[in-house]
């Protein structure tokens, strides 16, 4: 007859917990680090500039480095929206070689599309909103909604208004402005966007036509992806 003795069970049990938990809490604790660096004036060149252009902040822009545990990951421009406490949004800036073919290399600075930022996992997305044009759009955020003008991708084109949520497939809303491109079409193309929260609604104007207001019905559906402990 075999007996059990507690203490000598416990002891032998103990160091096995051990090793199962342990890799389950060190993933748990571990923590990402998400910050921007400090600002860099860098030249570019506005759809609407000219040879003749020589307003220093008209030809230039401030960009900053996202960085994700003390590595840059990205260029980005302009202000961070703040979508939920743990996610962000931020537009990347794209340097770009503008050589031609046979030329030698010509680095430039442009506005990108924008990335979705998570602080937990140090996730980075890139975000397709629909029918944004860096160029054309000047996207306006209000919880997980934007609202620009854009430039559609279809057969007849155009210049459009557009309202897309995160995490949603398709657009809220998508209405035509007028045709695109246009000669002599000013810049920016259309004026900032503007938000109402209760009802929500998103008025939209091309520069120099008549504002359109959207209300938007829906619920957020951001996908924020996995918990800290999955990391």
């Amino acid at each position: 007859m075999q007996t059990f003795h507690p203490g000598r069970l416990s002891m032998a049990i103990g160091p096995l917990l051990v090793a199962i938990l342990c890799p389950a809490i060190a993933r748990a604790v571990k923590v990402h680090t998400v910050a921007l660096g400090a600002v860099r004036k860098v030249p570019y060149m506005p759809p609407d500039a000219t040879p003749d252009t020589k307003d220093d902040d008209a030809t230039s822009l401030h960009v900053r480095p996202l960085i994700v545990d003390d590595k840059q990951r990205e260029w980005t421009v302009g202000p961070i929206h703040e979508v939920t406490d743990r996610t962000f949004v931020v537009q990347r800036a794209l340097h770009l070689n503008d050589g031609l073919p046979g030329e030698a290399v010509h680095w430039t600075w442009q506005p990108g599309p924008w990335l979705m930022v998570d602080r937990t996992t140090g996730h980075v997305t890139a975000l397709h909103l629909p029918d944004f044009d860096p160029q054309v759009s000047q996207v306006v955020w209000f919880r997980d909604y934007a609202a620009y003008c854009g430039i559609a991708t279809t057969v007849k084109g155009g210049l459009v208004a557009v309202v897309a949520e995160l995490g949603a497939r398709k657009a809220v809303v998508q209405q035509k402005l007028s045709a695109w491109p246009q000669p002599d079409a000013p810049h920016p193309a259309c004026a900032v966007s503007k938000w109402q929260r209760t009802p929500m609604r998103a008025t939209i104007q091309q520069t120099g036509g008549q504002p359109m207001t959207f209300d938007v019905v829906g619920v957020s559906s951001l996908v924020e992806e996995g918990e800290a402990g999955d990391q």
